[in-house]
């Protein structure tokens, strides 16, 4: 087995399954434990369950009759719908991820073989695997870009090897996966232009996916996301910086470096390459996701948490490679070839070799290794041995039991962790917002006959003036609540939250649970 380790395929796909089972282990157990949210797994478990029955990817969690792809554009999602439909589940959209999010592994590893042999092979796909950027998102709810992380890494190795074509055929499904990463297309688009040969058909090639790149971004914002969306526009337009950039461009300028949060990113993006990897011509793959996020005026882009950064993730790795392979430090067949060579880097074998390189080669390897050991126990992979993080609390069982007194199919109203536990069998939306059905309340004083009245409340009447008995028409089912979740302040404040369990309470729905924290109430 060990000797078979020693060849690309089995040690790269050997890593690949290791990793995406410790995704799996991780984002599972967190989905267990409900720290998954409404935003974004309930989101994207209705969008997919939506398509694997056929229908507009319509999700009740972001607003009655919203559709999705109006929102960001994504429909590469439905290629998820068939295994949803198999295995109708939120775990399904984890494991999915997880698999995903693993394949990343699988180029990086095979080209890092070519470079440098087995040792470097091995690094470089532990390396990959447990970059913060990927072990964040795997952990951080579903999300869209699960697909982009591996095409990025296909992309990206291709474009190293020499490869156009290759590369080309897939960065051209990015532009499926999210309105932005067509700018990134055309980058690969770019890089394959200035690298063919004058009057080369793979220079027009270059050219052209360049040109589809930027068209396909265009094309998303101006005209396919405004199409759907409920409001008529790109929901994100003012998050990036464009009146700095149409009135004051210097002001934009400086939104690109300030605060300081945002040298953390930089300065963590380039550790995470080795440094070195800033050499390589891959790393302006990173320009399109970086320049947006760093002017936009979202504090939550600009830092390393979240799911944002998993697209870098790929691109910093194959930048580190290429720039290791140029230093001609690896003998091996995919190195830069050079004066003197060089026996296993990893063996200290340096007879003749160029030292310098040797040097800089083993510098950039060792950045790139202690920042992965560092953000190690930083982010969620290090629960995989916290014996916490396996536990079932007495206030996790209760709210288990809880959920469990709402049957499947009911309309529901629930806090953002409660509802990512309800989208694959209920209707659910979120509690702070007005409810769906919309709720037809009584006029106030009206008796349930009917009839105004201009006395006092008939009995029966609570608090408000509404009825009991039925006077109330639409609304959910049940209302669920967890005024402990520390989530309650995004997407909901929890004074809202508040507002509308009073004006549930007042309308009749009555106390299921009622533990302090846990909160259930049912129709009146």
């Amino acid at each position: 087995m060990l000797h078979a380790l020693r060849r690309p395929r089995p040690l790269s796909w050997g890593l690949a399954g290791l990793f995406a089972a410790l995704y799996a282990c991780v984002a599972v157990n967190r989905h267990r434990r409900m720290l998954t949210q409404a935003y974004d797994l309930g989101i994207f478990e209705q969008a997919v369950r939506a398509y694997a029955h056929g229908e507009a990817p319509v999700v009740l969690l972001k607003g009655p009759g919203y559709q999705l792809l109006g929102d960001h554009f994504h429909p590469l999602l439905a290629t998820l719908a068939p295994l949803y439909r198999l295995f109708p589940s939120a775990v399904t959209l984890l494991l999915a991820q997880a698999v995903l999010m693993a394949l990343a592994v699988v180029p990086l590893a095979r080209w890092a073989f070519e470079v440098g042999g087995p040792r470097l092979a091995a690094l470089v796909g532990v390396l990959t695997g447990a970059s913060w950027g990927i072990v964040e998102a795997v952990a951080d709810d579903f999300h869209e870009i699960a697909f982009a992380v591996p095409l990025l890494a296909f992309a990206a190795t291709a474009l190293g090897r020499g490869r156009p074509v290759a590369a080309v055929l897939w960065a051209l499904p990015l532009v499926l996966v999210k309105e932005d990463l067509g700018l990134t297309v055309a980058v690969v688009g770019a890089l394959v232009f200035a690298r063919a040969g004058k009057g080369s058909g793979t220079r027009a090639l270059g050219f052209g996916v360049a040109v589809l790149g930027l068209a396909a971004t265009a094309l998303t914002v101006l005209v396919v996301l405004p199409s759907f969306n409920p409001d008529g526009g790109f929901d994100y337009w003012g998050q990036m910086g464009t009146r700095e950039a149409a009135g004051a461009p210097w002001e934009l300028a400086g939104r690109l470096v300030w605060p300081p949060l945002k040298w953390l990113l930089l300065g963590l993006a380039a550790a995470t390459a080795g440094f070195l990897g800033l050499r390589s011509p891959l790393l302006l793959l990173c320009l399109p996701t970086l320049g947006w996020r760093l002017a936009a005026d979202n504090s939550h882009y600009w830092g390393v948490s979240y799911h944002y950064s998993a697209v870098l993730m790929p691109l910093l790795l194959a930048a580190l490679v290429d720039a290791v392979r140029r230093t001609g430090a690896f003998e091996g067949p995919g190195r830069v070839p050079g004066p003197v060579p060089v026996r296993v880097l990893a063996r200290g074998r340096e007879a003749g070799a160029d030292r310098a390189a040797v040097r800089r080669a083993r510098r950039a390897l060792a950045v790139a290794g202690l920042v992965a050991l560092v953000t190690l126990p930083v982010y969620p992979l290090h629960e995989l041995v916290a014996p916490g993080a396996w536990g079932t609390s007495p206030r996790l069982e209760r709210a288990r039991t809880m959920l469990a007194r709402i049957p499947d199919g009911a309309t529901v109203a629930a806090s953002n962790r409660l509802a990512a536990q309800l989208a694959g069998r209920t209707t659910v939306g979120l509690v702070c917002r007005e409810p769906w059905p919309p709720l037809v309340e009584p006029p106030v004083d009206s008796p349930s006959d009917g009839t105004l009245s201009t006395g006092t409340p008939p009995a029966g009447a609570v608090r408000g003036g509404a009825v009991r008995g039925g006077a109330v028409r639409g609304g959910p089912d049940w209302v669920v609540v967890d005024l402990a979740d520390p989530s309650v302040q995004a997407p909901c404040a929890i004074a809202d939250t508040l507002r509308m369990l009073d004006r549930y309470e007042r309308l009749g729905y009555r106390r299921v649970v009622d533990d302090g924290e846990l909160r259930l109430l049912g129709r009146p």
